[in-house]
């Protein structure tokens, strides 16, 4: 089995999750992994879908007719899957919406290595003010060897200057 990620944006409607879906199907494979989410009236997506090796000129040809209908589309090669990191941390982060946070946090992040598994962010009314807040939660990967205080206190001074709530678990 040969393991395959498709990358797929759109203007939203309905019925275009069950035409990736079909392609997949009819060329014999295994739908594996997704995620996927409506953005500003476009749908976006990653898939992961495992096929036999024979298969995959048929799906790359069966996924032209949806792609046929407005639907941009890429293929990958799944690579090898590199050993699990080390220890795995949640981080979420809270704070009054202004540009810059993620870039800040993310600019520590690469500084320690750490690998971004899984991000969420989202920009909610807040429940008293409705100010405008910025939300994110992510799933991190951090290197053997990495002192997790070191990280914890650099990312608790970024909060500082980017005035947001920050917790590592």
């Amino acid at each position: 089995m040969r393991s395959m990620v498709l990358t797929l944006i759109a203007d939203d409607r309905p019925g275009l999750v069950e035409a990736l879906a079909a392609a997949v199907a009819r060329c014999g494979g295994n739908w594996i992994e997704s995620r996927m989410a409506r953005l500003a009236g476009q749908f976006a997506g990653l898939v992961r879908v495992e096929l036999p090796e024979a298969s995959r000129a048929a799906l790359e040809q069966a996924l032209e007719s949806v792609t046929g209908r407005g639907v941009r589309l890429q293929t990958a090669d799944g690579g090898v899957t590199s050993s699990e990191p080390a220890r795995l941390v949640a981080l979420e982060l809270t704070g009054a919406d202004h540009p810059g946070i993620l870039a800040g946090v993310t600019r520590v992040l690469a500084l320690h290595h750490v690998n971004i598994e899984e991000l969420e962010t989202e920009c909610v009314s807040a429940p008293m003010s409705g100010d405008r807040l910025f939300r994110a939660r992510a799933r991190l990967g951090l290197p053997a060897g990495l002192d997790e205080a070191t990280l914890h206190a650099d990312l608790e001074r970024i909060a500082s200057d980017l005035m947001v709530d920050l917790e590592l678990r």
